[in-house]
């Protein structure tokens, strides 16, 4: 329990002073430094595990259809909501809620550290790397797929490197600026919502601006982690939009 807590604190309220202390300062080079951000990174994930839905006062929503076929999504709603916790120039803390059937399409976090918690549902997370070769370095990539003239920039040789399920009962999934940066976020079997911790906040301003991307070739063979394959650069896609919700948990102060 960190300085100044009690039995009557929030966990939200925790987990955002444990996140400040975790983000505050940049992660430096040397093993005293790395090791400090660690201890601190795993208090927060501890934290982050033990969070609910009740702690936010959210209720879980349902599809009116059944789970094996939900209804579409309503046409000119939203597909995913955010609910706004808190930001500083360190981190920012909110709530995603995403409808049956939705998706945040490939996205990337360009220099930053995430933390994602299940607050009802599942959803389903796709990792992918950048793969930066240095020059010289031999080629194993797969076969450059035809673009359009033009594009052949926006192509981005990347690694699948995990797809897994999350659930209320799942520890938290974590990302770092090189490790997991890049990911697709499915609701599966209904809508579904997750907290999430990204550090910095992105800033367009700053370097850290949103890039969305498809993936043009399909990892190969049976074992399809760990595979490399083909992204290019998008625009936003046009079905996907974020609109916003009041937050109706416990306020935050740092």
């Amino acid at each position: 329990m960190m300085p100044g807590d009690s039995d009557m604190t929030s966990i939200v309220q925790r987990i955002a002073r444990q996140a400040l202390v975790t983000y505050r300062r940049p992660v430096r080079l040397g093993e005293d430094a790395a090791k400090t951000f660690l201890e601190n990174q795993s208090k927060l994930k501890s934290l982050m595990t033990e969070v609910r839905a009740a702690d936010l006062k959210l209720a879980p929503r349902r599809a009116d259809g059944s789970a094996a076929a939900p209804l579409p999504l309503q046409h000119g709603a939203p597909p995913v909501t955010y609910m706004h916790i808190c930001e500083t120039d360190h981190f920012s803390m909110g709530v995603f809620l995403l409808k049956s059937g939705a998706s945040i399409p490939l996205h990337d976090h360009p220099g930053m550290h995430g933390i994602l918690k299940v607050m009802y549902g599942k959803v389903r997370i796709s990792c992918f790397d950048r793969l930066e070769r240095p020059p010289g370095s031999p080629q194993v990539s797969p076969p450059v797929p035809p673009v359009p003239p033009g594009q052949a920039d926006a192509l981005r040789c990347s690694v699948l490197r995990s797809t897994a399920e999350y659930t209320e009962e799942s520890g938290p999934c974590v990302l770092s600026p090189d490790r997991d940066n890049l990911h697709q976020i499915d609701a599966v079997d209904g809508p579904t919502a997750f907290m999430d911790i990204l550090a910095p906040p992105y800033d367009p301003d700053d370097g850290r601006d949103c890039h969305y991307y498809k993936v043009l070739t399909e990892p190969e063979g049976k074992d399809t982690e760990q595979k490399e394959v083909w992204l290019m650069e998008i625009s936003q896609p046009p079905d996907f939009w974020c609109g916003g919700e009041p937050y109706p948990g416990p306020e935050v102060c740092l």
